[in-house]
């Protein structure tokens, strides 16, 4: 009866003392020495039940030692696939390692063919010999798909085997193990062994191995992936960072941006070389060019559009037809393209703007999903970055765009040369133009033509401009100039003085209350303030020329509206300037027409003395928000009592003179006092200006019933114009009388100014019991009336109560 090996086998799997039994008395040490390959004497047979174990853990020992020296994947991969191929019997094991491109997963091999006498160098497989499957296609892919580990014994029976490498390399798979790599739940990689060497499969003790095995070749998977990761964080920080710095950088024109971005980031690119094709964003089609076509005389465009978005990575790209071209090297440097990872540039409207190609990655490799995604934070942070461009460009459009508007409102506004003639006459005294003439001339030509300090009374506080055209206030406003003394001083031309005159009164609107007139009148106050009121002995000349200038300039281009309407109704205005709105705007067109140097009367001034100019004009202009006039009454209250105190005036007038916040406090308060004195002239005069600021505020009003659809507050609404007596008695009290009470204190020469408004008041308080005497007159009568009606209604139905003996209600 003859024994086959597989009943042995069965026997000894079951007997497993009486195996280990007989194997300790037939071990003799030739054969030990015969496995060892080491001389006979040398062998403790003793000892050699241990054998398989130590050598095991030297195995072990040297691939923990090339781990930790960072020795490549590769190495420590191929170790391990030696040992499993021989312990295994497999007749060749290799690695294939997990990636992405162009968004479809797939593996390829980077270990092939690898046995227990192979050599490192050739199993490694180079980028361009790569087998890559597909995860749809073969027993590897399904691993992958799955996540599972496979022992195929037949992979003739197996629906997932694809025999397309057995043809490649001409070999046969007959059976194999294969295993994934796992990190977490992300796939790294896949191992495989090849067909039993002597079996017709792979056994479970087989499987157990190779997978005891793969813990420690999973562990330097792991770890190499997760370096790999770190690597790809670490170069897209410093991508992102630089590329930032660069961006930053360069505004001006896109193309040197990016150049300058991805020439500093180019070391962190992973590539060869890169290139950047941005797409003609700047020429449309002019309606001058569609009309051929439109007409049928020249064909449509049909050449390159614009790309799809798609990212592309080609992995081999002498096999691809896109690089026919690519017959021999490129350069002389013998450079080919290899592998190329192309990405489309989006802006932030998500519109393409162009494209960035990478050319072959430096290890050789195909560019991965992790290329594709550093890459693509690149592309899209370039992309994204257009917008500082497109911004800066804008800016500088809309700065273009200011200055255009700027120059057409200088044209329409600043005096024109037949303008100035009609004060500065050089044509008919000189024939010459006044640019032409000297300072000399011109001032014998004024002389002659302002109207002098006497004719309007412009010292004098009950000043009326009713008799006064608008050109004879511009004259008025240059005599004040030479009446305090500045033209002289500070070497004002007079041709520039006149030119800057006429042109603030053209810079105020053809308005009801808010125009050139009450521009004057508010400089004027400050002018009689200053001189008559005895306030420039705290002021230096030159405070005087900029708080004079301040007064004209102060509700230059008003609206007609206040500040709250502009907010409503949303003006750019409102966006603008956050608070004080149309004092900050006739701020800055003050400033606008002193910026140009034929109407800059503090030309001649030095730094110093123009910033402290400058400085004084904002603070009078902003003061005329009666906002903030609320918030100063204290503060200049504090100072006219303080001035009480004072019994020497030449001690009080140097403490002062000394005290720049006292003193601009002071000014603020003129400024106010200023902007509503006509509420303090004779009530002839005064009557009718009020007449003209209702009349302004109820087209307000009547904006913000028609445009805002809002009902206008009663000193707004036209239809309770019979309340404006009661409106404007209120309107002094709160408001007005503070101001000037105070100002009769600090200085008794300002004490007309007080008397009007208290006259007025009383003319306005007259009206007020008027009409309501006369509205108290209609409700009684119409009490009275509704009380007749009531009694009559009564009487008639008693009458008709008597005549009916029914209690019921009859329809008639």
């Amino acid at each position: 009866m003859s024994v086959k090996k597989e009943d042995v086998e069965k026997f000894l799997d079951g007997n497993q003392d009486f195996a280990r039994s007989y194997f300790d008395k037939k071990l003799k040490p030739g054969a030990v020495a015969s496995i060892m390959r080491i001389p006979e004497s040398k062998v403790d047979v003793d000892s050699f039940k241990d054998i398989c174990s130590v050598e095991e853990g030297g195995l072990f020992y040297d691939l923990i030692t090339d781990m930790q020296e960072n020795v490549n994947m590769e190495k420590v991969i191929f170790k391990i696939l030696k040992r499993i191929s021989a312990l295994i019997h497999a007749d060749r094991c290799s690695l294939f390692m997990y990636r992405q491109r162009n968004g479809i997963a797939e593996l390829a091999t980077r270990l092939f063919n690898v046995n227990e006498n192979s050599e490192l160098d050739d199993c490694v497989v180079p980028p361009d010999s790569e087998i890559v499957f597909p995860l749809d296609i073969g027993i590897v892919g399904h691993v992958a798909q799955t996540k599972k580990n496979i022992n195929v014994k037949d992979v003739t029976q197996n629906s997932h085997f694809s025999s397309f490498v057995d043809e490649l390399t001409e070999y046969t798979t007959r059976n194999l193990l294969a295993t994934p790599i796992m990190n977490g739940k992300d796939v790294v990689a896949v191992i495989m062994a090849v067909n039993k060497t002597n079996g017709p499969y792979f056994t479970d003790e087989d499987e157990d191995l190779f997978l005891k095995y793969l813990k420690v070749g999973s562990l330097n998977l792991k770890i190499f992936h997760l370096s790999y990761l770190h690597n790809c964080e670490t170069r897209k920080g410093q991508l992102l960072l630089w590329s930032a710095n660069k961006v930053f950088e360069e505004l001006t024109d896109i193309e040197r941006q990016f150049h300058k971005a991805l020439y500093t980031v180019r070391a962190y690119l992973n590539c060869d070389r890169y290139s950047v094709g941005l797409l003609d964003m700047t020429k449309e089609k002019e309606f001058f060019d569609i009309w051929p076509v439109l007409m049928g005389e020249q064909p449509p465009y049909s050449g390159p559009v614009t790309p799809d978005g798609r990212i592309c990575n080609i992995m081999n790209a002498a096999a691809d037809e896109t690089f026919n071209f690519q017959t021999e090297a490129l350069d002389s440097s013998g450079w080919t393209i290899k592998n190329v990872l192309s990405l489309p540039i989006v802006n932030k409207k998500e519109e393409i703007v162009g494209v960035a190609t990478f050319y072959n990655r430096k290890d050789g490799k195909p560019f991965d999903d992790h290329d594709e995604q550093l890459m693509e934070a690149l592309t899209q942070f370039l992309g994204w970055s257009v917008l500082n461009t497109d911004t800066y460009d804008k800016m500088n459009k809309l700065e273009n765009r200011k200055d255009i508007a700027q120059d057409m409102v200088l044209y329409h506004v600043k005096c024109r040369d037949d303008e100035i003639q009609n004060i500065l006459k050089t044509r008919e005294y000189f024939d010459r133009e006044p640019r032409d003439c000297e300072e000399e001339e011109l001032l014998e030509i004024l002389k002659k033509e302002l109207p002098g300090p006497n004719k309007f009374e412009i010292y004098a506080f009950h000043f009326s401009d009713f008799d006064c055209t608008e050109l004879d206030l511009v004259t008025c406003g240059i005599q004040m100039y030479y009446e305090v003394g500045v033209v002289k001083k500070f070497q004002v031309p007079q041709e520039v003085l006149v030119r800057f005159m006429y042109s603030v009164s053209k810079g105020y609107r053809k308005i009801t209350y808010h125009n050139w007139r009450h521009g004057f009148n508010v400089g004027q106050t400050m002018f009689t303030l200053l001189t008559t009121g005895k306030l420039k002995r705290y002021y230096t000349d030159l405070e005087v020329m900029a708080m004079i200038t301040a007064g004209f300039l102060h509700d230059i281009d008003h609206r007609g509206t206040n500040n709250l309407y502009q907010v409503k109704s949303q003006n750019p205005l409102a966006k603008l300037h956050g608070s004080s709105i149309l004092e900050r705007h006739h701020l800055e067109f003050g400033k606008f027409l002193l910026a140009d140097e034929s109407l800059n009367i503090f030309q001649n001034l030095n730094r110093r003395q123009m910033e402290h100019v400058i400085h004084l004009i904002d603070i009078a202009i902003i003061a005329t928000d009666l906002a903030l006039y609320f918030k100063k009454r204290t503060m200049f209250q504090k100072i006219v009592d303080l001035s009480e105190t004072y019994e020497e005036q030449k001690k009080w007038v140097d403490f002062m003179s000394l005290e720049t916040t006292r003193k601009e406090i002071v000014m603020a308060m003129m400024m106010t006092a200023c902007d509503l004195s006509a509420i303090t002239k004779p009530w002839e005069v005064q009557s009718k200006v009020a007449l003209s600021v209702a009349a302004e505020f109820w087209e307000q009003g009547d904006l913000e019933r028609t445009v805002l659809e809002q009902q206008p507050i009663p000193m707004m609404d036209r239809n309770k114009a019979a309340e404006l007596p009661k409106l404007q008695c209120g309107f002094i009290d709160f408001v007005c009388t503070f101001v000037y009470k105070e100002f009769s204190r600090f200085h008794p020469e300002i004490q007309p100014m007080y008397d009007g408004i208290l006259n007025n008041r009383m003319h306005w308080k007259a009206r007020q019991e008027e009409y309501e005497a006369k509205l108290k007159e209609m409700e009684e009568a119409v009490k009275a009336r509704q009380e007749a009606a009531a009694k009559n209604a009564a009487n008639s139905n008693s009458t008709s109560g008597s005549g009916s003996g029914s209690k019921t209600c009859s329809i008639c």
